[in-house]
């Protein structure tokens, strides 16, 4: 009785099971994976030893490859793991974090039998590669999120091909330095005189680009200012023309006169301060006309002349 009571403990305790949001199961029969179950709740499954099952997360793991946290929250890195060599020949020493999860459990649980192990040695040999393939200053500098997507690439084939039942969510590089302070002082001054060339060479681009915009405009104002003149002087040109048609007509209608008018006008343009007579010089007598002094002589008010007694 005392061993039915044992085994009837034992039924009731092996013969059901809850699985919680976070996680999945794998039911286990006699050692083979029988059934996975991803659905929260409670589960009922044949007691133990038939059945057993296998309780696994849904969340998110990290791998932290070449340093851990310790219980007191300080940082231990491991050099062996994180010291490689770059495509030119430098060591760095680089270390990284890999988010996975387990997306197929019954792989995860029999297709090897330790695979955070493997995936430790997969994110080995995918961060080598890549900085093995890397050039120094693109691995300490601007060069760190092609490093990351590739390693994440190479990683993600890598765990495919072993299939191990695990999925790369992401790959994060926490840290690509040198191995010594010397060496790494060397590199930032190697470094800080890049950036103040490229600086400089920003600068000067920027000087040139500003140069040419003003050169540009001042040749755009030029043009313009010989657009205009252009006009001014075809249109003055036109007015020449028609000034000198009128004048034309008015000197087939009366040459002598309009002749004489001529020459007085331009005597008045090339002389303007001379004083200007029309002599006529006819034997010994010699007549003129005073033209300016005509013109400056003021005629008498109107009313002047009603007074003067209609002289």
């Amino acid at each position: 009785m005392i061993i039915a009571g044992l085994l009837l403990v034992v039924i009731a305790l092996t013969t059901w099971y809850t699985v919680d949001e976070s996680e999945q199961a794998v039911v286990i029969t006699f050692g083979t994976a029988d059934t996975t179950v991803t659905d929260s709740g409670l589960h009922f499954k044949l007691p133990w030893p038939i059945q057993h099952v296998e309780i696994l997360s849904k969340e998110t793991y990290s791998l932290q490859f070449g340093y851990k946290q310790d219980p007191g929250g300080e940082l231990v890195s491991f050099d062996k793991e994180t010291k490689m060599i770059t495509g030119d020949e430098y060591i760095v020493l680089t270390d990284l974090v890999v988010q996975w999860k387990i997306t197929e459990p019954q792989k995860y649980l029999f297709n090897a039998q330790d695979p955070q192990e493997i995936l430790t040695d997969a994110t080995s040999a995918s961060i080598r590669s890549v900085i093995g393939s890397s050039k120094i200053d693109s691995a300490l500098t601007d060069g760190k999120a092609e490093i990351e997507a590739q390693t994440r690439e190479l990683l993600a084939t890598l765990v495919d091909k072993y299939d191990i039942g695990i999925a790369i969510q992401g790959v994060k590089l926490q840290d690509v330095e040198l191995p010594n302070s010397e060496v790494r002082a060397a590199f930032t001054a190697v470094t800080d005189a890049r950036e103040t060339k490229e600086t400089k060479t920003n600068e000067a681009a920027k000087y040139k680009n500003q140069k040419i915009s003003e050169a540009e405009g001042e040749r755009d104002a030029i043009k313009s200012r010989a657009t205009g003149q252009k006009t001014a002087r075809i249109e003055q040109a036109r007015g020449d023309v028609a000034l000198f048609n009128n004048l034309h007509a008015e000197y087939m209608k009366n040459k002598e006169i309009t002749r004489q008018r001529l020459v007085i006008e331009t005597l008045e343009q090339v002389l303007p301060k001379a004083k200007i007579y029309i002599m006529n010089d006819d034997g010994e007598t010699v007549k003129y006309l005073p033209l300016q002094q005509l013109e400056n002589q003021t005629p008498p008010p109107a009313e002047n002349s009603k007074e003067g007694g209609g002289n």
